[in-house]
């Protein structure tokens, strides 16, 4: 058996002593395939077969610099190195491992991986020392400082990297810390008015909501940090103050803070620590002791800096994000899935909107209230406190408990703000209630009815224009999304405060121009009924007048849940694309969208959506209403199939009009729908309500 094969066995070896076979099952056996517990009882086996030296792929401008610091301890290096080699394929990085001297066979060891930087010290400094030498060494944009007795999991790296696009005041970014047996070891840390430091959510369970959205902290532990190269040269590295080891994460992380940029716990990174392997745990003696001695040259260092935190042990959960001092929670339906469909795109958008004006977001999904994977973590990573299954018991009891906290409670949607707006008003003492109708269900229900002559739906319509009435009355205040249903919903109940905020897009850039482009889009969910209906009216009765006077032009349909009638007509002039997470190529490349409509409400986020690609919309009167859209400036309106299909020749082929279309809807997104309109939107609306910290506090000592 070879060297290297036996590192796969030992490193094994250290979970299985130690009694854990949960954390083999959910992290080696994704690291070292396939499943082990059966190799496990063997006396006598090789896996030289499927055991190949670790190769990391050389590159010569990484963006990324990992720099791991390691004195002994090989076991653990070559597991750190393994599942940094399976879990950050998609990131372009390099590796530097930086030897402090070590007596056992990690030189050895480290001369079997290609690919790497090693950096072998003639003497034993500490960790200060070694991880400076291997700052000085990096290459990339960003520099990683990464303990060696770590097992990083499947998207660490990314997630690291992406808080400082999420963030831009970002200085310092650091990991979701998990002992090996699962529990929590750290979810960012909380320094105390003495210096003294914790580890928040220290042994707890990691899953719990508290513990898993990105948010501001007083430090990250070195264990795993992210940092930009500049940023670590002009703080002048860790200070060797501290040297061999101990406070200097949390020094950095202050010296952060006080050159104007924050501090981050990344919870979508996430890290197993064999926390103490390298210095032990013991205080009184080894490198450990350093803790006791460096935590009084941090105190002297910060101690005006530490006089506005709170002393040792009250109120962490204030603490641990103590520049927050306005919070919303909102209620919504489902889970937001942003690139699915508009509702969600809106109310993803809208969040962070409420982040920029300084409030903490929490979010409760009503009707499904269970972790989804990649929806539920898109939103913490971005920041926003998700509640859920089975940490949440249930909403009113959620309420019951937490309500005073809030200075704003959205409920969105009638069938959801209808059935909490009560309990909300109940124990939500200071909060401002919103009941945001995303589009007024009642208008979209009555013109359905009109259009299938159903007299059901429009009993249905009248009972639902009352309940969305008498719920709005129970609101502190009524958000409307176009200009259109506020002066309707004024009509119809003129005691109602009621305010606009609507769609929130941001343009993107324009990659291609009139010539590189063909075909035509719709796009749209169709769980979304005036989704379906458009396209039956489109496909049956202006696509054969279209295609008569351009046979060559194709439509493509994008969208969820594409029910079989509209599957039915696929052909090689109908592509049917379904759900496509990643939209941008194909509004690079289309020519023009279309919106036709025959019913709905609100805003359309189609439409938008393609302005802001700088795609020209064709859509119907319904589709553009409320969305300051003037015809033949910033779209092409049209009703019947004969001009619907005339207006799509034209902007088809008529580059100049294409290109003034292009650019006047880019104008309306900015003018009507960007962030910065919905910022001021919402500060109106929010202005005044306003509650002292103290009332937050009181709630937190109850």
């Amino acid at each position: 058996m070879t060297k290297l094969s036996q590192y796969f066995l030992v490193a094994i070896g250290i979970l299985k002593t130690q009694g854990l076979y949960a954390l083999i099952k959910r992290v080696f056996n994704k690291l070292f395939p396939p499943p082990l517990k059966a190799e496990l009882q063997k006396d006598h086996y090789s896996i030289e077969t499927r055991c190949h030296p670790l190769s990391f792929r050389e590159n010569i401008h990484p963006e990324i610099s990992i720099i791991i610091p390691v004195y002994n301890k090989s076991i653990y290096t070559f597991t750190c190195l393994k599942s940094i080699h399976e879990n950050s394929k998609e990131n372009v990085y390099e590796v530097i491992v930086v030897d402090d001297a070590s007596s056992d066979d990690t030189s050895q060891m480290l001369s079997n991986i290609k690919g790497i930087t090693v950096i072998r010290n003639p003497a034993n400094k500490g960790f200060i020392y070694a991880s400076n030498t291997g700052i000085n060494a990096a290459k990339g944009r960003y520099i990683v400082l990464l303990n060696n007795d770590t097992i990083v999991t499947q998207g660490w790296l990314n997630a690291l990297k992406e808080t400082f696009a999420h963030f831009p005041d970002a200085g310092l970014v650091g990991a979701k810390l998990i002992y090996p047996d699962g529990r929590l070891q750290e979810a960012g840390g909380i320094v105390w008015q003495d210096a003294s430091a914790w580890n928040y959510g220290r042994y707890d369970d990691p899953g719990k909501p508290e513990y898993s959205y990105c948010r501001v902290v007083d430090y990250c532990s070195g264990a795993c940090l992210m940092i930009k190269r500049q940023d670590f040269m002009d703080l002048g590295l860790l200070d060797e103050h501290y040297t061999p080891a101990y406070y200097e994460d949390t020094d950095l992380a202050f010296r952060v803070r006080k050159s104007g940029k924050k501090v981050y716990y990344q919870p979508g990174a996430t890290v197993i620590h064999f926390e103490g392997i390298s210095s032990g745990t013991d205080i009184a003696q080894g490198a450990k002791q350093y803790q006791v001695i460096n935590h009084k040259k941090f105190y002297d260092r910060w101690e005006d800096t530490l006089k506005s935190h709170r002393v040792n042990g009250d109120m962490p959960q204030l603490e641990k994000e103590r520049d927050i001092n306005k919070r919303v929670l909102v209620i919504d339906a489902l889970v937001l899935m942003p690139d699915d469909n508009s509702g969600s795109l809106r109310m993803f958008n809208l969040l962070k909107v409420f982040q920029n004006l300084g409030y903490k977001v929490s979010f409760i999904a009503a009707n499904e209230p269970k972790y989804n994977e990649n929806y539920t973590l898109k939103m913490q990573t971005i920041g926003i406190e998700c509640f859920y299954h089975p940490y949440l018991e249930s909403i009113p009891a959620h309420l019951k408990t937490y309500g005073d906290i809030y200075d704003a409670v959205l409920l969105s949607r009638v069938h959801i703000a209808e059935k909490y707006i009560d309990v909300a008003r109940k124990y939500c003492a200071n909060a401002m209630i919103l009941f945001d109708t995303v589009d007024l269900h009642f208008l979209r229900e009555q013109r359905q009815a009109e259009i299938t002559q159903d007299k059901r739906l429009l009993a249905t319509a009248k009972m639902r224009k009352q309940q969305e009435l008498s719920t709005a009355r129970k609101a502190d205040k009524t958000l409307l999304v176009s200009p259109v249903e506020i002066e309707l919903f004024k009509q119809e109940a003129p005691d109602v405060p009621v305010a606009l905020l609507s769609n929130i897009h941001q343009n993107q850039e324009t990659a291609f121009g009139f010539q590189e482009r063909e075909d035509i889009l719709f796009i749209g969910g169709f769980e979304h009924l005036p989704n379906v209906d458009a396209m039956e009216f489109f496909i049956n009765e202006i696509f054969p007048i279209l295609h008569s006077l351009k046979p060559d032009l194709k439509l493509l349909i994008v969208g969820s849940h594409i029910p079989k009638k509209i599957a039915a007509h696929a052909s090689s002039h109908i592509i049917i694309k379904g759900f496509i997470s990643d939209i941008k190529p194909v509004f690079d490349r289309i020519r023009l969208s279309i919106a036709p409509l025959r019913y709905g409400a609100g805003v359309k986020g189609k439409i938008n959506t393609s302005m802001t690609y700088g795609v020209p919309v064709i859509a119907t009167t319904v589709a553009a209403e409320g969305m300051n859209l003037v015809h033949n400036k910033d779209i092409l309106i049209a009703d019947t199939p004969e001009d619907f299909a005339r207006q799509i020749v034209r902007a088809y082929d008529d580059e100049q009009l294409w290109t003034d279309l292009s650019n006047s809807g880019k104008v309306n997104i900015e003018q009507h729908f960007s962030f910065s309109v919905a910022e001021q939107q919402l500060q109106n609306i929010l202005q005044d309500n306003q509650h002292s910290k103290s009332t937050v506090e009181q709630v937190i000592n109850a």
